[in-house]
C-alpha cells in the first residue's frame, strides 16, 4: 500500500503505536516562539522533536539563504537520532498548516527515503490528549541516499529561467513588497507568480482535494516541473507537497529563495503583477 504524502488524524490514531511508524514534531517559528518549547508544553504522544535548524546546512558564499539544504551526513545523523530506520513510515506535523512539516517531508524525499507524510491539519486536528514527556528513541538505521540534484535550483539557474512557471509561495503582502519582516529587500523575483501556500488549504485547515489543487495550479499556469520559492526555502515545500497531492510531478525548489535573491545585486519587482521583464542579469 502506498504511504503519503498526507495522512489524516484518523489514520494516525489507528497506527500511532505501530512499530514502523515514527511521528516527528517539526514545529518552528520565524519570530518570537520556539518549537522545542512548544513541544515541551504538549505534543502528540510518542512524537520526537526535530529542530529545523538541526537539518539546515551551513551557510557559505554559494548559499546565502537563511536555510540552506543540509549535508547528507548531517541529515542522516539527525534522522538516526530521531529513531528513524530505513523502512520507517515518518509522519511529520506542525501547527502551521503543514508549511513547516512539508520541509521535512521534502528532505526525506530528497535524500531517498521511501515512506514519509505530513499530518493533514497538524497538531490542531489531532483532537486527543497531548503528552509532555520528552521522547528519546533508540537510534535508528536511516541512511541518506544520493539526493536528486535536478529537484533543486540555485541563483544562477533561476536568474536565466525561461518558459517555466516560477511560483512565489509567500503571503501576498510580501510578494507585493508591502511587508518584509526579515529579508533586506521587499518584493518578488521578476516574472514570478504569486502562489501563497495558504491557498492550498480549505477553511478547515486541511489540504484541498486533488481536483481542487489541480485546478488551482492549472489556473497559475503551473504543471509538471514548476519551480517554487518562498522566504528561505521552507514554506515553498508546501506548494511542492500540494503539487504532489494534485498529481503534478517533478516540482523543483529554489533552495535559497528570497533570502538568497534579495541579498544579491538582482532585479526586484513589486506590486500584484509578476513584472514580466527579463530576470537575466548582466
Amino acid at each position: 500500500m502506498s504511504f503519503g504524502p498526507l495522512v489524516n488524524p484518523e489514520w494516525l490514531r489507528h497506527h500511532i503505536e505501530d512499530p514502523d511508524v515514527r511521528v516527528i514534531d517539526f514545529r518552528w517559528y520565524l519570530l518570537d516562539r520556539n518549537g522545542r518549547d512548544e513541544y515541551a508544553r504538549g505534543h502528540i504522544p510518542g512524537a520526537v522533536f526535530v529542530d529545523l535548524e538541526a537539518v539546515t546546512g551551513p551557510k557559505d558564499a554559494n548559499a546565502r539563504g537563511r536555510h540552506p539544504l543540509p549535508r547528507a551526513d548531517q541529515f542522516e545523523e539527525e534522522m538516526q537520532k530521531a529513531g528513524i530506520d530505513e523502512t520507517t513510515k515518518v509522519v511529520a506535523y506542525d501547527d502551521a498548516g503543514g508549511s513547516v512539516a512539508a520541509r521535512l517531508w521534502f528532505l526525506l524525499v530528497w535524500f531517498g527515503h521511501e515512506a514519509q507524510a505530513v499530518l493533514d491539519g497538524g497538531i490542531q486536528a489531532w483532537a486527543r490528549p497531548l503528552e509532555t514527556a520528552v521522547v528519546s528513541p533508540a537510534r535508528g538505521s536511516f541512511r541518506s541516499k544520493e539526493p536528486d540534484r535536478t529537484r533543486i535550483l540555485n541563483f544562477d539557474e533561476v536568474r536565466v529561467l525561461e518558459g517555466v512557471p516560477l511560483l512565489d509561495a509567500r503571503a501576498g503582502e510580501r510578494y507585493r513588497g508591502e511587508k518584509e519582516p526579515v529579508d533586506p529587500k521587499a518584493g518578488h523575483i521578476p516574472g514570478a507568480i504569486s502562489s501563497p501556500w495558504m491557498e492550498n488549504l480549505g477553511p478547515d485547515g486541511r489540504f484541498k482535494s486533488p481536483a481542487e489543487l489541480r485546478a488551482r495550479f492549472g489556473g497559475l499556469g503551473a504543471g509538471d516541473g514548476a519551480v517554487v520559492y518562498c522566504g528561505s526555502g521552507v514554506n515553498a515545500t508546501h506548494d511542492l507537497l500540494a503539487m504532489e497531492v494534485a498529481g503534478l510531478r517533478n516540482g523543483r525548489l529554489y533552495a535559497g529563495s528570497w533570502s538568497d535573491w534579495s541579498n544579491r545585486d538582482a532585479p526586484v519587482a513589486t506590486g500584484k503583477d509578476p513584472g514580466l521583464g527579463s530576470r537575466i542579469l548582466p
